[in-house]
């Protein structure tokens, strides 16, 4: 039996290298694959209870170990649907069946359909603003869709929020009740005049008139003291009368007074709600809080709105925060989705796939759900892949060792052989 042991040890050692040489092939095959994990081989030892004076050898066992969890080398692209993650992490796609996975690989490009898939044909998944802001599912793939990107799509946003500061003259003539802009006299008289546009719910623009009036100034005296006042007036530019704006054909969409402290600064209000559900639009909450008034010229501020006209998806840009905007042909942009990152327990123990994809299995632990850059999840770099996590040197290293290993397991069967058929001659 000594004999017959030695041999099945032999051949237990040569298919140990063998699999250790197919890792290896595997791993420098794969060397330039975005997102690969290097496969390696550990050996254990299988040992046969030995009674008496015989020994029976025994072999070797082989279990297959993958470095998911070991990070490849960044490599910077031109492409912004190009995407890795520092850190931490999965992305989560899914095949063509609808079933989910877990990946490293991020090379994303467009296909037919606007959806982004990866060389493997894995599309990338994540969390639609159409219903509000999201917020990630913990321990499952439920409310994940496909990242769909159509450049022919035309959008329009309406205007919702808007910002407008200045500097109102504090040396400015107080101008009577009866003439202020919100009586909409034809000779109305304001001190200063500006125009915004704003969006409807179709992308039609809206030009608004902005009438600032001073209409008070402190009376330190006074029981109460007063404060210096404004009035500011919007009204619907095409309503304007042909030559002298005033009177517009319909009243102010809003009028409010502003107060300022004897520094100039705005006390209230600090913002303004314009109505334009009349215009085919939305109430726009326009902040005021950067208005002063000093002793100086009317000197326009930051102005500044949301919304945007129709226009067609140009490109995409992809923050590090995993949320993905629409960059529109007019130089806006909109959210369209937010990207989710996955872990487990046990990143080397998930069950690898072809495509370089991964299934979460009992020993890997459930997968759990969150945004980048939170709960010790990597951050989202947009125009980067992965590469694979393989050392040349050291797979050809491992490569010669194995060939090494493996001839001297043959010889060990082939010894074995040659004692078997010297004892098979002994009855000649």
């Amino acid at each position: 039996m000594s004999l017959y042991g030695m041999m099945r040890t032999g051949v237990s050692g040569m298919a140990a290298q063998s699999t250790r040489l197919a890792t290896v092939a595997d791993n420098i095959a794969n060397s330039g694959t975005n997102g690969y994990k290097r496969a390696s081989v550990e050996f254990s030892s299988l040992v046969i209870p030995n009674a008496g004076t015989n020994y029976v050898s025994g072999g070797v066992a082989t279990t297959i170990r993958y470095a998911i969890s070991q990070a490849g080398n960044t490599q910077y692209t031109t492409s912004g649907t190009d995407l890795s993650i520092k850190g931490n992490g999965f992305f989560v796609v899914e095949n063509s069946n609808g079933q989910p996975f877990l990946t490293r690989a991020g090379s994303f490009v467009p296909d037919n359909e606007g959806r982004l898939v990866n060389a493997a044909g894995f599309y990338l998944l994540g969390y639609s603003y159409e219903n509000g802001i999201p917020s990630p599912v913990a321990n499952g793939y439920a409310g994940l869709e496909p990242v769909r990107i159509t450049n022919n799509e035309l959008q329009a946003t309406p205007t919702t929020l808007a910002n407008y500061s200045a500097n109102l003259p504090y040396t400015a003539d107080v101008v009577a009740v009866a003439g202020l802009p919100s009586t909409n006299d034809p000779n109305a008289e304001f001190t200063a005049k500006r125009s915004l546009v704003v969006y409807d719910n179709v992308g039609q623009e809206v030009l608004l008139d902005i009438f600032f009036t001073r209409t008070g100034t402190a009376d330190p005296a006074a029981i109460p003291p007063t404060n210096d006042t404004w009035e500011m007036s919007v009204f619907y530019q095409p309503n304007a009368a042909a030559t002298t704006s005033f009177p517009y054909s319909q009243p102010a969409l809003q009028t409010v007074s502003l107060e300022f402290d004897g520094y100039g600064k705005l006390i209230g209000p600090a913002s303004v709600n314009i109505d334009l559900s009349g215009l085919n639009g939305e109430m726009i909450e326009m902040d005021l809080s950067g208005m002063t008034q000093l002793a100086a010229e009317f000197t326009q501020g930051d102005v500044g709105r949301n919304g945007n006209g129709p226009a067609s998806v140009d490109g995409v840009v992809i923050g590090t925060d995993g949320v993905l905007y629409a960059q529109y042909a007019n130089g806006s942009t909109a959210p369209l989705y937010r990207l989710p990152i996955a872990t487990v327990q046990s990143p080397d123990q998930l069950q690898v796939l072809p495509g370089n994809v991964f299934a979460v299995g009992l020993e890997s632990g459930n997968v759990q759900i969150g945004f980048p850059g939170s709960g010790g999840l990597g951050d989202i770099i947009s125009g980067s892949v992965e590469n694979s996590n393989v050392d040349i040197a050291e797979e050809l290293t491992n490569m010669i060792e194995s060939q090494r290993n493996y001839t001297a397991n043959s010889k060990v069967f082939q010894t074995g052989s040659d004692l078997m058929d010297v004892l098979v001659n002994l009855k000649r």
